[in-house]
């Protein structure tokens, strides 16, 4: 057994039809300068053919070691060369079995460092499994998955490592500054089935992903082109971020086996390599442009939400005296989702600010309505004739600056529709957000809403799926509970509506709407006791709550709904 590193110099031919004398005093002079790297590492140069070099050590950890010190090395040295001069190794490193004929060596382990030389990129180095296995948490470089690979006169497939560029070479270009909003690039899906007619489906499902991605108007994502740049490469994330000045990046894979095929896709923050989300989807190859689909959409829908998060939690990290709108307005999120009277108010005042700093910040007045609609939904509001107004003024101005905004067209939205009671004019706004992103889990919820004051709860629990599937992991799933429950009591099922109404409670004890629904589908269903604890809790929520100004809390449309509501309340107990 041996560890074995072959090189070669990559475009050696060029170079030296370019200056023949010039490249081969170069050439020797390079050997010259690795040889006291080789004997540092224990290591001996086993020959010598043309342009390349193969050499043999008593590890592989002295083999990678010394590949990654020779590759620093030429880096420094190229450097004070013209580029159209410059030489730059490609590396395989191997440990294999070899025969030893004098002081050579041959055999399959050569032979494979050999094809893996040939797979390396330029000034890179590529490892076999079985020194990715020996090296593992014993060197200071981290190495790529490149997948199997069918190498040249090799019986069976490898796999194989790539070591990160950035992590050898000392000397790096910079990339563009980050842009002011969050960023992303969409690399191409690796294929990991060697079917290459597979290629078309994994282009495909990245393709539809960077459309659906660049719906969404807070977020700036790199175009095709760039992101395509990178197939068919192993790529470390980090390099990709300095590249294309992006703050995540967005890899996968696609698999085929059989009549099957498996897409995984995963989120990772560029600068820290850190994973913010991953999933798989599978189908069959019948079906498989609906499959394309279906993967675009939940890896949109899911990735939006876990990009919004991790912005929310670098904002908190950003020095106060620093901040900018959009710092303010990611605040200013984190506070609504926490859902409760003084976190409201701080929102409230976050996104007033983002406004300030930026008037033309549609979604910013877009949430601010959010927070009145959070204040009604839970028994919040103080002046509520001077709230409303203030609503409708923050949700107009969020419609007229937001027409290409989803975020902006679904808030206000959800302000016409519930708060203000404009149930038309809000159900268009929100068809206009789904429109410009079908992806976006909010826009589907407040849908639900809507269709349930319309008097639609089978629309509304169709649209609830939705929904619930873009964002399965939602911090606030108690909306949807809430929201499902309100359905299932407008369609006549009251136990349905009772249990869905006592999951949101347990998630969220202040859920105004959905205490409303427990007291008046378990009134219905039966269960007085129930519903007189429920009717308890609401009077504590909200002590003016009472029959008489039950249309000021809620938005019902039809006559007939609205009379069973009252009906359900007041037999729940529900004063007058």
């Amino acid at each position: 057994m041996a560890a074995i590193l072959a090189a070669d110099v990559v475009g050696f031919s060029r170079l030296m039809g370019a200056d023949e004398a010039g490249t081969a005093r170069a050439l020797r002079g390079h050997r010259e300068a690795i040889l006291p790297l080789v004997n540092e590492q224990g290591g001996r140069i086993v020959k010598t053919i043309g342009d390349g070099v193969l050499l043999e050590f008593p590890s592989v950890v002295s083999a990678v070691a010394c590949a990654a010190a020779i590759q620093r090395m030429m880096a420094e040295r190229n450097a004070t060369v013209p580029v159209d001069q410059r030489m730059l190794f490609r590396m395989g490193v191997n440990l294999g079995d070899v025969l030893i004929e004098g002081d050579d060596i041959i055999g399959d382990g050569v032979n494979v460092a050999a094809r893996l030389e040939e797979i390396s990129e330029a000034g890179g180095i590529c490892i076999s499994e079985d020194v990715y296995r020996q090296i593992d948490g014993k060197v200071d470089i981290s190495f790529a998955d490149m997948g199997l690979h069918h190498l040249k006169n090799i019986a069976r497939p490898l796999r194989t490592y790539r070591a990160h560029l950035g992590q050898i070479l000392p000397l790096r270009t910079p990339g563009p500054a980050l842009p002011d909003r969050p960023s992303i690039a969409v690399l191409p899906f690796g294929n990991m089935s060697n079917d290459t007619a597979q290629d078309y489906f994994g282009d495909g499902v990245v393709e539809e992903i960077i459309i659906g991605l660049s719906r969404m108007r807070w977020l700036f994502v790199i175009a095709r082109n760039s992101s395509f740049m990178y197939k068919g490469r192993a790529v470390d994330v980090k390099q990709v971020g300095r590249e294309l000045g992006v703050r995540y990046v967005l890899e996968g894979s696609v698999r085929k086996a059989a009549n099957r095929v498996r897409i995984s896709s995963e989120l990772v923050e560029a600068n820290t390599g850190i994973h913010i989300w991953a999933d798989r989807f599978e189908g069959g190859l019948e079906d498989i442009f609906e499959l394309q689909d279906q993967v675009t959409a939940n890896v949109v829908g899911a990735i939006g939400p876990k990009l919004e998060q991790a912005e929310i939690e670098r904002a908190k990290r950003k020095p106060t005296e620093n901040l900018d709108a959009y710092d303010y307005f990611l605040r200013g999120m984190a506070a609504l989702h926490r859902w409760n009277r003084d976190a409201n108010n701080e929102a409230l005042r976050l996104f007033y600010r983002a406004i300030e700093l930026d008037p033309e910040f549609a979604a910013a007045y877009g949430m601010a309505a959010r927070c009145y609609s959070q204040r009604k939904a839970s028994g919040w509001m103080v002046d509520r004739q001077q709230e409303t107004t203030e609503t409708e003024r923050l949700a107009r101005r969020a419609a007229s600056l937001g027409k290409d905004d989803a975020v902006a067209l679904c808030t206000a939205g959800i302000a016409f529709t519930y708060v203000l009671g404009v149930h038309d004019y809000g159900a268009d706004l929100l068809d206009r957000a789904l429109a410009l992103n079908p992806n976006l889990a909010s826009a589907w919820l407040f849908s639900v809403w809507a269709k349930i004051w319309f008097g639609e709860p089978e629309i509304a629990i169709d649209h609830l799926a939705r929904a619930m599937r873009l964002s399965p992991q939602d911090p606030q799933i108690f909306n949807a509970q809430a929201a499902i429950s309100a359905a299932h009591f407008f369609a006549g099922r009251y136990e349905d509506a009772a249990a869905w109404a006592q999951a949101a409670i347990r998630e969220q004890p202040v859920h105004f709407i959905a205490t409303c629904v427990a007291a008046a589908s378990n009134a219905l269903a039966g269960h007085p006791t129930e519903a007189a604890e429920a009717i308890a809790r609401l009077r504590q929520l909200d002590p003016d709550f009472c029959l008489s100004n039950l249309g000021d809390y809620f938005p019902i449309r039809r006559s007939e709904d609205a009379a069973l509501w009252v009906r359900a309340l007041e037999q729940a107990g529900l004063p007058t």
